[in-house]
């Protein structure tokens, strides 16, 4: 799950080593790229008209993950990491919900109904927080990107099958292009750090993992899988996320922070079982 703790694996390398957040970005993606052209290379490159995917597949790809990792480093920097965190990771469940409505999908049926309602109380406990009340008026914006990321990257999961037949290598240059805006959006807002040895290995890391070639994994996922299987399985992320920001000491555990993760995790698990018409639909003899 590329997105799943991979914003929050760079989010917490850039507090604790001091690296911007889109200076890691850069190198990161740019890693991802020069290290999947080398493994192109070796393996025996595709034609080159096969690694030129549609515009349209570029772009969305492009704008999804440069705008989700863009978003969440302001909604990290601009309200409490745990909570901007759990309403980012809204994504799995409206992964569930948008891969319902669109053509050849799951049937909408109230299991979505009430797992989206009780995504959406765990994110809306968030608010309920004392230790929140005083930020929250000021902070309206974080909250509000958040959320849109939740959106972008959910309907990219989706909206992604549409361009199947284009190879997943493709999102190689896709990878460069996410780097060389972070290396713009770098050059513009922030200063440069030069990264330590031990950070260079965490760069190399990340950009061979979570962030960077992972994406690979993650959009033949989207082309070729089960899209209501995926977003469940995708519900490990926010829990993976909170616990590493709270363990990392970037955020304070509470109840409700606790009580949010469980209602999205549990709306997601219930939006996604299977109904019970269906199950009886594949047993034998009936």
């Amino acid at each position: 799950m590329p997105s799943g703790y991979g914003p929050g694996w760079l989010y917490l390398q850039s507090r604790r080593g001091g690296i911007p957040p889109f200076e890691l970005l850069a190198l990161c993606f740019g890693v991802a790229f020069a290290s999947g052209r080398v493994v192109l290379v070796l393996g025996g490159a595709p034609s080159v008209g096969r690694l030129c995917p549609p515009p349209a597949a570029s772009l969305l790809a492009f704008f999804a993950i440069f705008l989700y990792h863009a978003l969440y480093f302001f909604a990290l920097a601009t309200v409490p990491p745990a909570r901007a965190s759990l309403i980012a990771y809204l994504w799995p469940l409206l992964i569930v919900l948008f891969s319902a409505l669109v053509p050849g999908g799951d049937r909408l049926g109230y299991r979505h109904l009430v797992g989206a309602a009780l995504g959406f109380i765990g994110a809306a406990i968030i608010f309920m927080d004392r230790q929140a009340e005083t930020e929250q008026a000021s902070n309206v914006l974080g909250y509000l990107a958040a959320f849109a990321c939740a959106a972008i990257w959910s309907g990219y999961s989706v909206i992604n099958r549409r361009f199947e037949e284009v190879p997943s290598q493709a999102l190689i240059s896709v990878c460069g292009a996410v780097a060389l805006a972070g290396a713009t959006a770098h050059l513009l807002f922030e200063d440069s750090v030069v990264p330590t040895v031990h950070q260079w290995l965490a760069v190399l890391f990340l950009g061979m993992g979570p962030t960077g070639l992972a994406f690979l994994a993650w959009d033949y996922a989207t082309k070729h899988g089960n899209m209501p299987l995926l977003g469940t399985l995708s519900y490990l992320a926010p829990l993976i996320s909170t616990l590493l920001l709270v363990a990392s000491g970037q955020s304070q555990a509470s109840i409700c922070v606790g009580l949010s993760a469980l209602l999205i995790v549990g709306g997601a698990g219930l939006a996604c079982y299977p109904g019970r018409a269906k199950e009886n639909a594949k047993r034998p003899g009936t």
